[in-house]
């Protein structure tokens, strides 16, 4: 199945990639790899803001990690000139999780994008990853992550 149907499947329309907050590109080329810069957490209705541990429970975060990982695969599409079927694999996801310090459910947090991928993927979506606690991110976000991938 394609990626594109895959994810009409799971009710996922791949919004436009957003654009940067500041003087830095949004994914760069390597050859196959694609890093792809910081995706904060952010939805329809604007960013997903709040710190876990204190205003959000994991399960919320979760949700906020999956909208990261749509911003992703929408920078990712962006990099292969609109065709999201060049995407190969997801390599590794580096997640930030805005919490207090005793918040000790990052892992869960990021799980959100993790299962994601791998729901929207298949194996191609399996990925290493890092999930690690923030004191804050910009504009309060509750989440972001950036990710590397490898494009045909």
């Amino acid at each position: 199945m394609s990626i594109t149907s895959r994810l009409a499947e799971l009710g996922v329309t791949l919004p436009d990639a957003p654009a940067p907050a500041a003087n830095y590109v949004p994914f760069v080329q390597v050859g196959s790899a694609i890093y792809v810069s910081g995706q904060i957490s952010s939805g329809p209705d604007g960013m997903i803001t709040g710190k876990l541990g204190a205003d959000m429970d994991a399960e919320a975060g979760a949700a906020a990690a999956k909208a990261c990982a749509i911003s992703l695969l929408a920078q990712v599409k962006a990099a292969c000139g609109g065709d999201i079927e060049r995407l190969e694999r997801v390599v590794k996801l580096t997640g930030f999780v805005n919490s207090t310090a005793d918040f000790g459910d990052q892992p869960k947090v990021i799980n959100g994008a993790s299962d994601f991928l791998v729901e929207a993927l298949g194996d191609a979506g399996r990925h290493s990853r890092s999930a690690v606690s923030a004191a804050s991110l910009p504009f309060g976000v509750a989440v972001e992550i950036e990710g590397i991938f490898v494009i045909k």
